[in-house]
């Protein structure tokens, strides 16, 4: 899939059925997520980083460049974008921001918006350590593909909830991450 045909999926006007998320007894903390799409003359990709090993929260998980809202942060946009350069050393100016997914609520406390945006092939990536232990591509097309999402069951505070998972080479993207990439393959499916 290309810029083009993401782009015509993406803004479709049939209604979605987004996954499920988290209840929250309060209103979650704001969070802003970068979905970077590379935009590859054989494709597009996505950029997501894997955290370092040595945090407190989530060590070694695999998610997209992004954190909680700042007072200087105007939108949530701005929060995906200034923690993008922070992480990844991805620069606001190389980021074509053209919207974003529903609010994802995680069992974390967090209220993250997933915001999309392209980026040019060859992005030069600064990856601070004290929060990104890598950084990697995935083709679209296998995270849009839905044979390629997997489903445990967890159960929490007698309700039940998917935790999906997609295998990727040496790596697992799971939980929100997952959950945010299934919501994105409601706008591309073909049914």
């Amino acid at each position: 899939m290309n810029r083009s045909e993401f782009l015509q999926r993406y803004h479709h006007l049939r209604q979605i059925d987004y996954e499920a998320d988290y209840p929250l007894r309060k209103t979650g903390r704001a969070a802003g997520v970068l979905i970077p799409l590379i935009d590859h003359p054989d494709g597009l990709t996505v950029l997501l980083t894997e955290r370092a090993h040595h945090l407190r929260h989530h060590p070694g998980q695999i998610s997209f460049p992004g954190g909680g809202a700042e007072p200087q942060d105007n939108t949530l946009a701005d929060t995906a974008l200034r923690e993008a350069e922070e992480e990844v050393g991805l620069l606001r100016s190389e980021v074509d921001v053209i919207g974003a997914l529903p609010e994802y609520r995680t069992i974390s406390g967090y209220a993250m918006t997933p915001v999309i945006g392209f980026v040019k092939p060859g992005p030069v990536l600064t990856i601070d350590r004290n929060e990104v232990a890598d950084a990697f591509e995935v083709p679209l097309a296998f995270l849009m593909d839905r044979r390629n999402h997997f489903a445990h069951f967890i159960e929490r505070k007698q309700q039940r909830y998917p935790v999906y998972f997609m295998p990727w080479q040496n790596r697992l993207i799971w939980g929100a991450t997952a959950a945010i990439l299934r919501n994105l393959s409601s706008h591309l499916c073909d049914d």
